[in-house]
């Protein structure tokens, strides 16, 4: 697989709703999708990014709540992250994402959680996280479990997106007539392959 290849996929496409595996080892191939899924983050003015959003299988994202290329202390790769310990009640605030542009709608989340994952050192970090980072994180983790932030919105805020979600809809129908994107099956076989040689 070459790593460049990979762009973002936009909803309703079936990656999204793919439960991603754990990873097992860290090489230098997934070193490189990485790097392309920065490259991409921040081309596309975005603070995180799931795997599966670049139409792979893997437990794993990026993020930067700064958004800026240049602050990379602030950048993070968590590898098979779990999100536990929410706490501090939960807050409302407007999320959008990478995979569904255009799309912003109020959705509700822990103020607080907990992240355990591992790095691309491959050591286990453990955060307490609040705010955007707890956000981000649990929108990332999501993602990871076939979850797109249009399914915790509320009726109302659901009701007020609808006309931008039935335009992915047609978009990515006319997509699979004209072939631009393979069907559910090829995409299942697909991500069933890759997993095969990393999880």
């Amino acid at each position: 697989m070459d790593p460049t290849d990979l762009h973002i996929v936009h909803y309703p496409h079936p990656t999204l709703r793919h439960r991603s595996k754990p990873l097992r080892r860290v090489d230098a191939e997934l070193r490189q999708i990485v790097h392309r899924m920065l490259e991409l983050m921040y081309e596309h003015r975005g603070i995180g990014l799931a795997a599966n959003q670049v139409d792979l299988p893997y437990r794993l994202f990026t993020l930067n709540i700064s958004g800026d290329p240049e602050q990379r202390d602030l950048e993070h790769v968590f590898i098979n992250p779990v999100v536990s310990r929410r706490s501090g009640g939960m807050a409302e605030a407007e999320e959008g994402c990478l995979s569904l542009p255009g799309v912003y709608a109020p959705v509700r989340r822990a103020a607080r959680c907990v992240l355990s994952a591992y790095n691309l050192q491959g050591e286990q970090v453990h955060l307490k996280l609040e705010g955007l980072f707890a956000r981000a994180a649990q929108h990332e983790c999501d993602h990871l479990d076939g979850t797109v932030f249009i399914d915790r919105l509320t009726d109302t805020a659901r009701a007020s997106v609808r006309d931008d979600i039935l335009l992915l809809e047609s978009e990515f129908a006319g997509k699979l007539e004209r072939g631009a994107v393979p069907d559910e099956q090829a995409i299942a076989e697909r991500l069933g392959e890759l997993e095969s040689l990393r999880t």
